[in-house]
C-alpha cells in the first residue's frame, strides 16, 4: 500500500472533493472563485468531474482550493 502522509489529498477522490467545495461555496461563487467556466453555466457533479478529468489546471485549482478551504 502507498502512505502519503504529506498529502493532504491522499485517499480523497475527486468526486468527494468537488462535492464537499459545492456544498460550502455552491456552484456559483465556486465558478467566480476558481475562474472554471463549467461551474457557472448548468454544472453538474458529473458534467464538472468531465472537465477536471482532463484539464489538468482545472483539477489543480480545484485541489488547491479544497486544501485552502478545509486544511489551513
Amino acid at each position: 500500500m502507498n502512505h502519503q502522509p504529506n498529502n493532504p489529498l491522499h485517499g480523497i477522490t475527486l468526486q468527494t472533493l468537488l462535492g464537499e467545495l459545492v456544498d460550502h461555496y455552491g456552484w456559483e461563487e465556486l465558478g467566480e472563485i476558481t475562474k472554471i467556466r463549467c461551474f457557472l453555466n448548468e454544472p453538474t457533479i458529473k458534467s464538472s468531474l468531465k472537465v477536471l478529468r482532463k484539464t489538468q489546471w482545472a483539477r489543480e485549482r480545484v485541489e488547491q482550493l479544497y486544501i485552502d478551504t478545509f486544511f489551513i
